[in-house]
């Protein structure tokens, strides 16, 4: 039997399924494409459940002292403002942290990294790109592209976590089935503070509008806006400096130009692999499942992924359980993108963009009912945080 455990992908999942099973005493080599820690503004907000995961490795005091800590959010309509806000404090009984934390992902990756180097054991291997898998009953093999030549790594499991276009999923000839929206997402980060010029805003706010809705979220240092563009538009006319300037100034009307200093342009698709587990090989994160970015599920269910699978793998590398337990990763996971993951965050997509009367008002009464009594209101939380789903996950056995 092999002696480590193989891992594609230093991101969020693949860096939290190291720290993991590195914390168990169990030898990994994870595999980065890229030459170094990748440093995109994509997801930026962690969940209550996902901070009481990373809290052992120390990454959740850091996120928050490196972060924001969010303990509200609102839906919004531009003719009347706040419709609906939520308190995470009702959660107060259901978790370690009864907030969200605004800060990029990037940073939870450079976290978990230095924790790996700290405790030894681990090999991060940078610019090495899996580019085939091959197995059987005793292994699996990793083909790897170095900076010297192509090598050939073999491991007991191996984990794929290399995102959306994963090369192990695709190697595994797994389906990626689902489908892509129509629009893009516009994502525009700027220091104009909005938090002073609508001074009832929470640090996470959520536009509902039939013509242009979009989003505002607060990072350390910035404001970002998210926004749908339209099919017909071209990259060109998207990134059109008036343009982005007339979506600013319709998220908030200012006397000033608005200082961009990042901008970035999202195809958001809504696939889950068919299988999560193919013999040795398995995935997770991105690999298995990609949504649209309203509610913040898809790094944090990532995450989820990476801790459910490596306590498996721990347990059976132990010998406090058998081959079989790895079988339920996949039937309790996988649920969860589709039924959870998927269907909140197209339907939360559905209600911010309502164009009809009535949709907006079923909308607005769905928001009444949530805030109608304490339990309604948690249990609306307890969804939205994903703490519900992994209740649910826990109760599915062999």
């Amino acid at each position: 039997m092999t002696d480590r455990i193989l891992i594609a992908g230093a991101g969020p999942a693949g860096l939290s399924a190291a720290a993991y099973l590195t914390s168990r005493g169990i030898p990994v080599t994870l595999f980065e494409a890229e030459d170094a820690l990748p440093e995109n503004l994509r997801a930026s907000t962690f969940h209550p459940p996902t901070l009481d995961m990373l809290a052992p490795f120390g990454a959740s005091k850091r996120l928050i002292e490196q972060g924001l800590v969010a303990p509200k959010f609102q839906f919004r309509d531009r003719a009347n403002g706040c419709l609906a806000e939520f308190d995470f404090s009702v959660l107060a009984n259901d978790t370690e942290h009864p907030f969200r934390v605004q800060c990029e992902q990037f940073k939870l990756n450079h976290l978990l990294h230095a924790w790996l180097l700290k405790q030894g054991g681990a090999k991060v291997l940078f610019a090495h790109a899996i580019t085939g898998v091959e197995q059987d009953a005793d292994g699996v093999t990793a083909i790897v592209d170095t900076p010297d030549s192509e090598q050939r790594f073999t491991g007991r499991w191996l984990i794929g976590a290399e995102g959306a276009n994963s090369v192990v999923r695709q190697a595994l000839d797994i389906p990626f089935e689902g489908f892509t929206w129509d629009e893009r997402f516009l994502v525009v980060s700027t220091p104009y503070d909005f938090g002073t010029a609508m001074p009832d805003l929470t640090l996470v706010n959520y536009f509902a509008d039939p013509e242009q809705w979009f989003f505002l979220l607060q990072v350390p240092g910035l404001w970002r806006a998210m926004f749908p563009t339209r099919q017909q538009e071209t990259e060109a006319e998207i990134f059109d400096p008036a343009r982005i300037e007339a979506r600013m100034q319709w998220a908030h009307a200012s006397p000033q130009p608005y200082e961009c200093k990042h901008t970035t342009l999202y195809r958001i698709h809504q696939r889950v692999a068919e299988q999560y587990r193919k013999g040795r090989a398995f995935l997770a994160g991105d690999a298995a499942h990609i949504n649209n970015p309203l509610g913040g599920m898809g790094m944090n269910g990532g995450v989820h992924d990476a801790f459910n699978l490596a306590e498996k793998m721990a347990a059976v590398w132990h010998g406090e359980g058998d081959e079989n337990l790895l079988e339920l990763y996949e039937q309790q996971r996988r649920p969860i993108a589709l039924e959870y993951v998927n269907n909140q965050t197209i339907r939360n997509k559905q209600n911010l963009e309502a164009a009809t009367p009535e949709a907006q008002v079923a909308f607005r009464k769905s928001l009444d009912d949530a805030l109608s009594n304490e339990q309604k209101t948690r249990d609306y939380l307890l969804r939205t945080s994903m703490i519900a789903s992994l209740r649910t996950a826990a109760k599915v056995t062999l």
